[in-house]
């Protein structure tokens, strides 16, 4: 319910004129809310990953409870976030997206302030529950805002901000991680309640409501589904990593393909479906998807993965660590329209091959790098995440082409929240597999040198370790690490394969020869 105050300021509702239901004077407020809402979620996750070390010694967490820190968040945002976005629909955008950001910074709060690993866990699910709704909302409210012919400025402006946020949080969040100690890893969620209020302020004071647009069923029995599927799963592909757990791995992943066999089933009988799987009969969105999965599962695994080595490892400071992500947001804010413009001239299919070839070679570069044991981070490990990041460039823009222009018009909503999904089940599932593989290569190579004392894979070590154990430690690490890499290597080759043949568009970016000498 509205106070007087903010009733006089805005109408409770406003409306459609000219396809939006904003006034000029206060589109720029949507815009504000909409990016600093986005940066919630881009810094957080970011930062998480860089924190994630000190998280482990400030809390005693385990490799298993490091993976389900950053699991619970992706499990319930990626399992509610098609059924978040129906909530816009049926209950009107402004009110929807509000409530997504109450529940997020509600949620943070409670993280900054959690006591133990199991607690982190629980409030870091219900985080993604917020985000669910506040993610989609983000960008839908800025399109339902603006006209459409100022509607692409504004989506630019957005993605711009939003990919400064996410290269200058991990910059920042390190350099207060080192200055602090571990247990500053509180603030990167506290940091959450200021600039959640600010966007709430602005949506509410400052933005008139928009009408519901359709009562859609918002599928909450997919969603449940769906999260019981993939959190089995992910359990189970975890708790190979988790000392007198494994033995639950192959039933927790047996049920999880049971009830994902049950969600299909399930969505197949629903008169509104959270996932529209007829979708998937359209080849050229069926691959687009695929190579999407595979795609964003090799950028998670490394990007969890890779800050726990270089800190716990190598042992860099945090604020070296931090400029890890910034060749991706740097290369996606300044190619992002470029290659856009190229997706749209040949068509998406060459721009994701290409990207996802020059990520794979990344990748392998830093799978060769940690078994080498070459620990040269700004001539070697720098230099490789800029590549990844050009390659990044190349498919991100191109692959929501692909998306949109695989299906209907009237489809395009529903498959560009599929391929959202996708993305970041693809990331859960890497972080439970691959720190799974990373756990085994690491115990496999300490051998004879395990012993207690001897820190897990990702774990610093304590002070007073034997030079030989440490020595024989920081080798089992870069094992670890470049098998996680070598695997996600190949899967971006995979992808790349995948987008070649069954995604549209023309083989090459320039005409053959044969064409010019006809011409």
């Amino acid at each position: 319910m509205h106070s007087p105050s903010e009733a006089a300021a805005v109408p409770l509702t406003s409306p459609v004129t000219n396809g939006t239901f904003c006034p000029p004077s206060q589109r720029r407020f949507v815009l504000i809310a909409a990016t600093l809402a986005s940066a919630l979620g881009f810094i957080d996750g970011s930062i998480l990953a860089i924190a994630m070390p000190a998280i482990r010694v400030n809390l005693g967490a385990s490799l298993a409870q490091a993976q389900w820190i950053s699991n619970a968040y992706a499990l319930t945002l990626s399992a509610m976030i098609l059924a978040g976005g129906a909530a816009g629909d049926r209950f009107g955008l402004r009110r929807a997206f509000v409530a997504g950001i109450a529940l997020f910074i509600v949620a943070s709060l409670a993280c900054a302030l959690a006591p133990n690993a199991v607690v982190l866990i629980a409030f870091r699910a219900l985080q993604g529950i917020g985000a669910a709704v506040m993610v989609p909302g983000s960008l839908a409210i800025i399109a339902k805002a603006y006209p459409k012919k100022e509607r692409g400025r504004a989506i630019g402006i957005w993605a711009a901000a939003s990919a400064l946020t996410t290269a200058l949080g991990p910059v920042l969040g390190g350099f207060v991680l080192s200055a602090f100690g571990d247990g500053i890893w509180r603030a990167i969620f506290a940091i959450n309640l200021p600039l959640g209020l600010i966007s709430i302020y602005l949506l509410l004071a400052k933005i008139p409501a928009d009408a519901p647009a359709e009562k859609r069923s918002l599928d909450l029995g997919g969603a449940a589904l769906a999260t019981l599927a993939f959190g089995a799963l992910a359990y189970g592909l975890t708790s190979m990593s988790a000392s007198g757990e494994g033995h639950l791995s192959g039933p927790s992943i047996a049920a999880g393909a049971v009830l994902l066999a049950v969600f299909i089933a399930f969505e197949l009988r629903q008169r509104e479906p959270m996932i529209d799987l007829s979708l998937f009969r359209i080849g050229a969105f069926a691959g687009a998807n695929v190579a999407t999965f595979f795609l964003y599962f090799a950028l998670s695994a490394n990007l969890f993965y890779l800050p726990m080595l270089l800190i716990a490892g190598w042992g860099l400071s945090t604020a070296e660590v931090g400029f890890i992500f910034l060749p991706l947001s740097a290369s996606m804010a300044l190619l992002s329209r470029p290659v856009g413009q190229l997706s749209d001239r040949i068509g998406p299919r060459f721009p994701i091959a290409c990207g996802s070839l020059i990520v794979a070679f990344a990748f392998a570069g830093l799978a060769l790098l940690a078994h080498a044991g070459i620990h040269n981070f700004w001539t070697g490990t720098f230099p490789l995440m800029g590549l990844m990041g050009l390659g990044m460039a190349l498919v991100v823009s191109p692959l929501s082409t692909a998306i949109m222009t695989a299906v209907e018009d009237k489809d395009t909503g529903a498959a560009s929240g599929i391929n959202n999904a996708v993305s970041r089940i693809g990331g859960l599932i890497a972080v439970a597999a691959m720190g799974s593989l990373a756990a085994w290569v690491y115990a496999k190579a300490l051998d004879g040198n395990a012993m207690p004392g001897v820190p897990g894979f990702g774990e610093p070590a304590m002070a007073g370790l034997a030079p030989a154990v440490d020595a024989a430690r920081l080798a089992a690490g870069d094992a670890a690490f470049s098998a996680v890499s070598s695997v996600t290597a190949l899967l971006c080759l995979l992808s790349a394969v995948i987008a070649w043949t069954t995604i549209s568009g023309q083989r090459l970016p320039w005409p053959r020869r044969a064409e010019n000498q006809q011409g």
